[in-house]
């Protein structure tokens, strides 16, 4: 059998076409964690309300906790149709379902952001034995109600319970020496090698939240985690080593 894979998505759906693609024709078991800020920040400000970020997190105040939910959750149920619809059969999730993630909250300036303190891993297996495809949003629950989290650090979360290589897909084909230069790409770095050249300013900017999520899968329990560029073939080359930059422990 292929080898399984947890895949961080975007949320976008107008990009989602050529990757749900990509995700309907591999042929190993998949489970998937999607994000969707840019939808959320659309919503907020057609009910109203005023975004805003502290230390790269999302602040969510509890009256803005039922949009952001909302919108995660019609993401999830339009992906899953779309994965369906290509021939894996997927079933859209968030932290309520089944307690799937429990939660802490991260920082009470944050308002209702979270950290996944529990993953249900039971019923991922169960979905996983029957052919079925888990797609998750990463929204977490507390004794006090559902929790928004990081999509990257709930990616993280899952693949690490799960033990799975955790593959982040995003905008640029890896970590880089010169952001400037596609080709300067790291094939692979260590634990002690990325905390370098974050140190050296190698490593800068909106990359230093992705490495960072790359090591909560590892420190989680994830063999290994790549990031690398959502494009066609990307999962088979990934494997390969041949695409993307897989962060490993030592």
């Amino acid at each position: 059998m292929e080898q399984a894979l947890l895949v961080k998505i975007g949320g976008s759906l107008r990009e989602a076409d050529e990757l749900l693609d990509e995700m309907g024709a591999y042929p190993g078991p998949l489970v998937l964690v999607h994000g969707g800020g840019p939808k959320i920040g659309e919503w907020l400000g057609r009910m109203g309300f005023e975004t805003r970020f502290h230390n790269g997190l999302r602040v969510t105040p509890l009256e803005q906790m039922e949009v952001v939910e909302m919108v995660l959750t019609t993401l999830g149920k339009q992906l899953a149709e779309g994965l369906s619809r290509r021939g894996r059969p997927a079933v859209a999730l968030t932290g309520r379902d089944a307690r799937l993630l429990t939660a802490e909250v991260k920082d009470a300036v944050l308002g209702r952001v979270g950290e996944v303190a529990e993953v249900n891993t039971d019923v991922l297996q169960k979905l996983l034995q029957t052919g079925l495809t888990p797609l998750i949003a990463p929204i977490g629950l507390d004794e006090q109600g559902p929790l928004n989290i990081n999509a990257d650090t709930a990616a993280g979360a899952v693949a690490g319970a799960l033990h799975l290589p955790a593959v982040f897909l995003t905008d640029v084909v890896g970590v880089l020496r010169n952001p400037q230069d596609p080709s300067s790409r790291f094939a692979q770095l260590s634990r002690s090698q990325v905390q370098v050249l974050i140190q050296d300013g190698t490593i800068s900017g909106g990359m230093i939240p992705k490495v960072e999520a790359a090591l909560n899968a590892l420190d989680r329990g994830a063999p290994w985690a790549t990031i690398a560029k959502g494009t066609r073939g990307i999962l088979p080359a990934v494997l390969a080593g041949t695409k993307g930059t897989r962060v490993v422990g030592k």
